[in-house]
């Protein structure tokens, strides 16, 4: 680490505040937790750090992976990292001065742009925390805008996010959240959902793909739940959009996604970039921020914050959110992202992504022993049945370099024996058929 202070800064300042020492600055907290002993090595030169550093990444065995489970390896255009890593990028912050800030603000309206365009969305807010998050605050839109208390969902909703919907809503008094169970084909049982839509259910959460990949009946769906007087929140995969119908063809009231596949590394799991739509008459129950166009005095297009109802600028018990930090470096490499590949391209994307899930998968089912274990229609994950615990298979084929995918049996009960399993466009036909051979070898 890199201090610029000098003894003769550091005892300057010292003076300046009364004390002869750190040590007596210190001198409130207790003994053994102030100066603990550490057994450091010697310091290193920064050429021999990055050498020492080098050392230590050479060890690391790398895995090609085959996890989804929310967060996706997708191939990124050099230009996008080249473009959002620049400096005007990368300093700004939150863009509360408009006319210092035209260019941080039209990139968050291009972002909402694109994002209405993918999801034929009416309005879209400048993005979220993640994909989680924005769901959540979706949810509260609809208790909101219905009065009623049931939040219905899928049981194959993505568990992180059924965790966090309880985190929002344990507190809302009267809420409740209640499950629709999924059928033996891995999609949504509709008989279960017609009978478990009520006078009271506020929203129906449509997951598709849902956790376990599988597309669901959006239209059939859509039209339950609004039979019902509910709210329809779609959660879908931002790249599978380029093949599957849009929430704004099944007249979705609010749509969310995790936008970490749009141009976004994986990092080990986050940042995420949460997105967030709906329809227009919704636009005043969205939490964030929304952009928009106007003049200036001269009557030249300028960029302003239109709309933004966080707890920062309005009473805190009007806010329709105290959480929505805006992810706007995440948001331009997305809308760099779709820029880059246009609408065909994205659709080739989830084409290649839909190929190499199904090639994988029926490479793996002919294994003895294990098969694909639901019917459904998928896009770029599949749940695999295995003929011994999920966690031993993955044990054993990262010894051979591979991450073989997320054991179900965590969040499922009775799917011990079950790995969720991913392949995306960056799998080629030798990775997938070295997957398969390893699996075959165990």
């Amino acid at each position: 680490m890199f201090i610029p202070h000098t003894s003769q800064d550091r005892e300057e300042m010292l003076k300046k505040i009364g004390v002869s020492s750190v040590k007596e600055l210190l001198a409130q907290i207790p003994q053994d937790l102030l100066y603990p002993a550490l057994d450091l090595p010697r310091a290193l030169t920064e050429q021999e750090l990055c050498a020492h550093m080098r050392e230590l990444a050479a060890r690391n065995k790398p895995l090609k992976n085959f996890i989804g489970a929310g967060i996706y390896e997708h191939f990124i255009p050099a230009a996008v990292h080249a473009l959002s890593s620049r400096g005007e990028f990368l300093t700004a912050y939150t863009p509360y001065q408009a006319e210092a800030s035209q260019g941080t603000l039209q990139t968050i309206y291009e972002f909402q742009s694109c994002i209405c365009s993918l999801l034929e969305m009416e309005v879209a807010t400048a993005s979220h925390y993640d994909g989680a998050t924005a769901l959540a605050e979706a949810v509260l839109a609809c208790l909101r805008i219905t009065g009623r208390k049931e939040v219905l969902i899928p049981a194959a909703l993505h568990p992180h996010y059924q965790q966090v919907l309880n985190t929002y809503l344990r507190h809302q008094e009267g809420v409740r959240i209640k499950q629709s169970p999924a059928g033996a084909d891995g999609s949504l049982d509709l008989d279960a959902l017609a009978k478990n839509l009520s006078a009271d259910t506020a929203c129906f959460v449509l997951a598709t793909p849902n956790f376990f990949g599988c597309l669901e009946k959006a239209e059939s769906i859509s039209a339950l739940v609004h039979q019902a007087g509910a709210l329809l929140t779609a959660l879908v995969q931002p790249i599978a959009l380029g093949i599957m119908q849009t929430p704004g063809s099944y007249q979705a009231d609010f749509a969310v996604a995790e936008g970490q596949p749009l141009g976004n590394a994986m990092n080990f799991g986050g940042p995420g970039l949460g997105i967030m739509a709906a329809k227009k008459i919704y636009m005043r129950q969205l939490p964030g921020r929304i952009v928009g166009i106007a003049k200036d005095k001269n009557g030249k297009r300028s960029f302003v914050l239109t709309l933004q109802a966080r707890e920062q600028h309005i009473r805190r018990e009007k806010a329709s959110s105290n959480i929505c930090s805006n992810e706007a470096l995440c948001a331009l490499n997305a809308v760099i992202y779709l820029t880059l590949l246009g609408p065909k391209g994205l659709q080739e994307v989830a084409e290649l992504n839909v190929e190499r899930a199904h090639q994988l998968a029926e490479m793996l089912g002919k294994i003895p022993g294990y098969r694909v274990k639901f019917t459904a229609p998928f896009f770029n994950e599949f749940v695999l049945e295995c003929p011994i615990p999920a966690k031993q298979v993955i044990k054993k084929l990262a010894k051979k370099g591979i991450s073989a995918g997320y054991a179900l049996g965590a969040d499922f009960k009775g799917m011990e024996n079950c790995l969720l399993v991913c392949a995306t466009e960056t799998k080629t036909a030798a990775d997938l058929q070295r997957y398969a051979d390893a699996l075959g070898g165990i």
